[in-house]
């Protein structure tokens, strides 16, 4: 760190101390918008419509998208054999996976397992799709970015074929 930078750290530092101790009423604390808590169960989880999955999902928000973070946040739970339709993500999405064996494919490309602690990046605009192994449920946490208030874009189903393709 240079000399410049650790002088002015100090300098600011300084003066939020002085500003601290010269009015007891200003903190740091107050100067700082606060933490959000959601509380678990606060939003209603949502079963996966039979459009868009085959087999049981569960969809637990974690976050909306909003002015601070533009990307949603959901556990996504899907029983054994279930799975998601083609779709694409306009801003992208991330899978981190909690618990369980997923299988995700994209277009054209073979199915890969996944396992806890792995994250997969799907890409703006690539078609994929995600679900649990024939005999082991999953969950995966999807953070997915959002486009003009727009997160996904479902397509035609995974056929049974596509599913066991390996």
């Amino acid at each position: 760190m240079s000399n410049l930078l650790k002088a002015t750290l100090l300098v600011t530092a300084g003066q939020a101390a002085n500003a601290c101790a010269a009015d007891p009423q200003i903190t740091p604390q107050t100067n700082a918008v606060s933490q959000q808590i959601a509380r678990a169960g606060s939003q209603a989880s949502a079963v996966g419509p039979t459009d868009y999955f085959t087999g049981q999902a569960r969809i637990d928000p974690v976050w909306l998208a909003d002015k601070n973070i533009n990307a949603s946040g959901s556990l996504v739970t899907f029983e054994p054999a279930a799975r998601s339709a083609w779709h694409t993500h306009p801003a992208g999405q991330r899978l981190v996976v909690v618990s369980g064996v997923v299988l995700t494919q994209e277009w054209g490309k073979p199915v890969q397992e996944i396992r806890p602690g792995d994250v997969v990046w799907c890409p703006p605009g690539v078609k994929h799709w995600h679900g649990a192994a024939p005999a082991t449920a999953m969950t995966h946490l999807a953070v997915t970015g959002t486009v003009d208030g727009k997160n996904v874009t479902w397509m035609e189903r995974v056929t049974d074929e596509q599913y066991h393709a390996r």
